[in-house]
Formats: structure tokens, sequence, C-alpha cells
């Protein structure tokens, strides 16, 4: 089959290109030429693109004739139909990468609206956000990829058209090896600094939220890619169980062998600076059950194996990334002298 990829040197397109290549795929993928691929030159094709270009390269994707086109990258409307411009009369199907922020938990978790909690798993018909652009006041200007960034409007686009079938998955907080985010360094640091406690705000002690190892997540765009059925569907992809943040930790200190306390702290208590303003009482934990059930798909690796393979991924390359009242652990010994007192 072949295979066309749009952001595949990314942190999770990097494991697509690699799982479909095993499998005997021709992989073409399309980047901006920012990132190098892990992959060889010589096991697949590498065409040079910005997402807003893709027009520019018509010919080239007329010679490459995918059969399918992973969308890693789409940010917003334009992007969508872009997408479909640019491959009209050339591929086959598509599969769109989304994220689970289209749905309404989602802004009630920042706070953007308000409404009772509501305790169901998320499913794929689940109410989604009433308000668009979700990033839009984190944006710098009107040219920053935040101020239009809206997965909503891309699944409009591409499930509101006929040229193609489309499975767009909505992922979750993907975590693992490459991860930008490095999602699992600031418990892990801490309990490599042999820290005797981790503070966690009260809310966030119980809070669901449905994650995915890298590999797993890519093995499910993987199927996706190579599921013929000409129908379009929506799947929400993660564990099969969203677990709560008090859990998440343990995992990593069951893994590294921390045995120190997870310590539970009212908001109030905390400096400013180290408060999240976050609604803890919305859950999101996704039902991943639909696409877990469909013919032929299964994930590479455990939970335990995943969290192991990303603990070594982050002792050897550590977040620079910091942010006020990080590893501030003066200020957290005076908090937690607060709670035990």
């Amino acid at each position: 089959m072949k295979v066309l990829i749009i952001g595949g040197t990314g942190f999770i397109g990097t494991f697509v290109s690699k799982q479909l290549l095993a499998r005997g795929n021709d992989v073409t993928i399309v980047h901006r030429g920012q990132t190098t691929s892990e992959v060889s030159s010589t096991q697949m094709k590498e065409i040079a693109a910005e997402h807003n270009n893709l027009d520019r390269c018509i010919e080239e994707f007329k010679h490459v004739g995918p059969e399918v086109v992973i969308d890693m990258i789409p940010m917003c409307e334009d992007d969508a139909r872009d997408l479909i411009n640019a491959f009209r009369g050339i591929a086959k199907r598509l599969v769109v990468i989304s994220s689970a922020d289209v749905y309404r938990n989602y802004e009630l978790l920042r706070g953007i609206t308000e409404a009772f909690p509501d305790p169901r798993l998320i499913t794929e018909s689940s109410p989604l956000r009433e308000n668009l652009f979700p990033y839009r006041n984190q944006a710098k200007d009107e040219n920053d990829q935040l101020y239009n960034y809206d997965k909503i409007l891309v699944e409009r686009v591409v499930m509101n058209q006929d040229e193609f079938p489309v499975t767009i998955l909505r992922l979750p907080a993907v975590y693992g090896p490459g991860d930008k985010k490095h999602r699992l360094f600031p418990y892990l640091k801490r309990m490599d600094d042999g820290r005797p406690a981790i503070l966690v705000e009260q809310g966030l002690m119980d809070w669901r939220w449905t994650r995915g190892y890298v590999e797993n997540v890519a093995a499910a765009i993987s199927w996706a890619a190579g599921d013929q059925r000409p129908i379009s569907r929506i799947y929400n992809v993660g564990e099969s169980k969203g677990i709560a943040e008090r859990d998440w930790i343990q995992s990593i200190a069951e893994v590294v062998g921390w045995k120190g306390k997870i310590v539970a702290v009212a908001p109030s208590l905390f400096p400013e600076q180290m408060r999240s303003g976050l609604a803890w009482q919305h859950q999101l934990e996704t039902d991943t059950s639909l696409i877990r059930s469909q013919p032929d798909f299964s994930e590479p690796f455990s939970f335990r194996e995943g969290i192991s393979r990303t603990i070594a991924w982050e002792r050897e390359n550590p977040s620079s990334i910091r942010n006020p009242g990080d590893f501030n652990y003066e200020a957290e010994d005076r908090v937690l002298a607060t709670v035990t007192d």
C-alpha cells in the first residue's frame, strides 16, 4: 500500500512511519525540512512542503500516487481545505488526526464555560465544545498558529465532503520517547531527586485523563491507514482506561522504585505560580472501546512497558523547559510543612 504522511518526522509521525515501513508499505513523508527523519532516506521518499502550500506539490503527489494520506498536523479549517484540494483525484482515503480537546469537557476544565460535572465516559458522540478557537488567548498575534487552531473546524471540513472516506482519530495526551512536552518529567525528576513527597492539588488527585503511549497511538494510526472499508468514522484513541492522577504518579513510582508520599494540597496553600486554575471536577476520560473492537486492531506495548520506555528516554533527554515555580523545592517544603503540621 502506498501511504503519504504529512508531518511524518514529528513525535508521533516518526513512529507511524516506522510501523508502516515495517509492514512493507511504500511510505512518503511530507515535512517542512526543519526536522530530520530517523528513518533512512533509502527506505522512503520525502517531499518538502508547508501545510499551507500543498498545492505547489500536486504534480509530485500525482507521481507518488498515494492510496492513503495521513495528515498528522491539520491545525485549522484552511489546513483541512488545503488537504482535500491537494489530493482530490489522487488519493483514495484520508486519515486525519484530531484531539480530545474538541469535547465540551475540555472547555469546562479550563473554565471557559461552566456546567455541572458529567461523570460519564466521553464517547465519540459526546457534546463538543460550544466555543471555537480554544487557544486564541494564548496566541502572540493573528499569525500565530494558535490563533486559528481548532480541530472542530478541521473535522467539520473533512467530514462534510464527498471526495474521500475519512477516518478521524481523536488523540489523548500522548507520552513516550520524543515527547516535547515531557509529560512524565516533572514527577520523574522529583523521584530521581529523592523528594520525600510529591504535592498535588486536591482536585487533580482524583482527576482522570486518558493518555496514550506513543507507539500504541502510532499503531492505531497505522491500523486506520490499513482499514480499507469505504466508510467515514471517528474514533477515540488512548489507553483502555483513564486513570486518576494519583494512580498515574504511582505507576511511575512503581517502575522507578520511589517510596515517597503523594500528598493532596488545597490550591490556596500553593504559591500563585504553582496553582493550575483548572476545574478538576470535569474529567477528560474518553471511551476508547470503539476502536478496540475493530478487526485486527492491537497495541504492541503494555501500559507498564510504555511507562518504562518513557522513563528511560526522559532520563537520557531531560527537559530544559522551565516555568516559574518548577522544582522550587524550598517552596514545596514550606507547603508540605503546613499540610503535615
